[in-house]
């Protein structure tokens, strides 16, 4: 099956600006914004296309680490520990384009040509890729490219910033771009026909190596944006890609349940820290928020073109046979056998790890809840006999993630 990895790319960015928002108060869209217009800079700067489009991803991703960095340094960090969201930032990089596409690209972000930058690097001892994103994310913090009437005060920024904070040619480049009319091009309305545009098609198989990459980059995102889900999303994707084996599913089938399983919590992105890490009981009203997740999940996932049957998955993951699950109140009728899975594999991962209220559980004393909700009718049987078989073997350790053999 063809994926367009494009817009998982964009999907997964809208997500990531939630949790920027949630943290650092910065405005929706931060990281589209320095996208599109690092990429009209560096198109001025006459980088070739294959450059162009790291750059774009590094962009878009700059700050993909923020979860990892801030769960890391719950008690405070010091400046100088600034530096590792930049090191855990590019490492993600590296994961998703491959080491080597992107040297430094998201690293030095915080770079100025001064060298007045975390690293201390001088003009010429960076990639201008990275010069170029550390540019565009300083002016946006500026609360400027959100409104062309800013115009004026951008230019000026710019021109003061030249020089100094950031080399001629990459001012110069940022000039033109929004003498050219990009500045425009970035407001809400058409923001993301922009971006559109600034990805182009990517259709991938589903079961290439920079598929698997990206989810897995993903789920180890999302499962740090909370100190107590830990590797929860990772392990119920590995998982998923076990049980597709053993249910002797096509290739091509298991990438599709192992990426919805990736994807099963990006919903929780956009749930609230203090709700997350609660230590106590949830109120109604906090239990609402927390089940508001799964929808957003199917809300963000259905953006993606083919993803109907990954976006059906990963959503009905809190869903009972006996409807009384969310957030659709679905059926046993009305859940097909993926769905039913992903559901038992979150249960089960959940009620296996260490959480704040229970310690981790050793595989014999997991099944027995899982038996139990299936004798109440909330989950399936066969398929609670089927991971009882199949995961006997990593009672209390990580499953491992899927080979990667494809390009």
């Amino acid at each position: 099956m063809i994926i367009r990895l494009d817009q998982m790319i964009k999907v997964t960015s809208s997500a990531l600006d939630i949790v920027e928002g949630e943290l650092l108060g910065v405005k929706r869209d931060h990281g589209k914004r320095i996208a599109c217009l690092a990429a009209a800079a560096g198109r001025r700067l006459n980088m070739p296309e294959e450059t162009l489009r790291s750059l774009s991803v590094c962009a878009l991703f700059h700050d993909s680490a923020l979860t990892e960095y801030i769960l890391a340094h719950e008690d405070g960090a010091k400046e100088s520990d600034k530096r590792l969201h930049c090191e855990y930032g590019q490492r993600n990089a590296d994961n998703l384009l491959g080491e080597g596409a992107a040297p430094g690209f998201v690293l030095y972000h915080h770079e100025r040509a001064d060298g007045k930058g975390l690293f201390g690097k001088k003009a010429g001892e960076f990639p201008q890729a990275a010069e170029i994103i550390s540019a565009c994310d300083l002016i946006d913090l500026q609360s400027l490219l959100s409104d062309p009437a800013e115009k004026p005060g951008i230019i000026a920024f710019i021109k003061e910033c030249s020089g100094t904070v950031f080399t001629e040619p990459v001012c110069s480049a940022l000039l033109s771009a929004i003498d050219g009319g990009c500045l425009e091009l970035l407001t809400d309305g058409k923001l993301d026909e922009t971006t559109d545009a600034l990805f182009p098609e990517w259709p991938v198989e589903a079961d290439r190596s920079i598929v698997f990459r990206f989810a897995a980059l993903i789920s180890y995102i999302i499962d740090c944006k909370s100190p107590f889900t830990k590797r929860h999303s990772q392990q119920i994707a590995n998982k998923a890609w076990l049980m597709g084996g053993f249910y002797n599913y096509e290739r091509d089938e298991r990438a599709l349940l192992y990426l919805a399983a990736a994807f099963h919590d990006i919903g929780k992105l956009g749930t609230p820290n203090s709700i997350l890490d609660k230590p106590g009981a949830l109120t109604p009203e906090e239990f609402k928020i927390i089940q508001a997740h799964s929808a957003l999940t199917e809300e963000l996932l259905s953006r993606v073109d083919g993803f109907e049957k990954i976006t059906l998955w990963a959503c009905s993951h809190h869903e009972k046979l006996n409807g009384k699950g969310y957030h659709n109140g679905l059926t046993e009728e009305r859940m097909d056998f993926n769905s039913r899975l992903l559901a038992c594999l979150d249960i089960y991962q959940a009620v296996s790890e260490e959480r704040p209220y229970h310690p981790a559980r050793a595989h014999e004393d997991t099944m027995p809840i899982l038996y139990d909700m299936a004798k109440k009718g909330l989950i399936d049987a066969d398929i609670s006999r089927g991971l009882d078989e199949a995961l006997a073997e990593y009672s209390l350790r990580d499953v491992p993630p899927p080979e990667r053999t494809t390009e």
